[in-house]
């Protein structure tokens, strides 16, 4: 299976959410993503048939060493973009929304050298993240 963009937002949202929750089902895919609940059981399918996740007796769904390689690659490129875009004031909601869509057509070399520019000014992926979510708690 090649991987595709739609794929690694699969990957990146298990990881997302399990970091979040602790466990993943499918339903917490369909609502994060705004996906129909048949069309992530075809893809969790498909991705489960190629070693990038498994499901315990629980339907509960884990990363496999693959998967998780991948989700962690997107999931880095998205908060670090995000926070690029921050902290050239752009609002945090539309930072993560564009971000989603950079992340997947960046290649290497350029995520590097926007690594090695945010590490130069001292600008940190993790402090716009937490910015991001006390923003977000204080709309509920």
């Amino acid at each position: 299976m090649n991987i595709h963009e739609s794929a690694e937002d699969y990957l990146e949202a298990i990881y997302m959410i399990g970091l979040e929750k602790g466990c993943v089902r499918a339903i917490d895919i369909a609502n994060s993503l705004g996906y129909s609940k048949p069309s992530v059981s075809v893809a969790m399918k498909q991705l489960e048939e190629n070693g990038y996740i498994r499901r315990d007796e629980d339907r509960l769904l884990y990363l496999e060493k693959k998967g998780l390689a991948i989700a962690k690659r997107i999931y880095e490129r998205h908060e670090t973009i995000a926070a690029v875009l921050m902290s050239l004031g752009v609002d945090s909601d539309t930072a993560y929304k564009d971000a989603c869509k950079i992340e997947h057509d960046l290649s290497d070399e350029t995520f590097r050298c926007i690594q090695a520019h945010m590490a130069e000014h001292g600008l940190e992926p993790d402090l716009y993240r937490a910015a991001h979510k006390n923003a977000l708690s204080d709309r509920k």
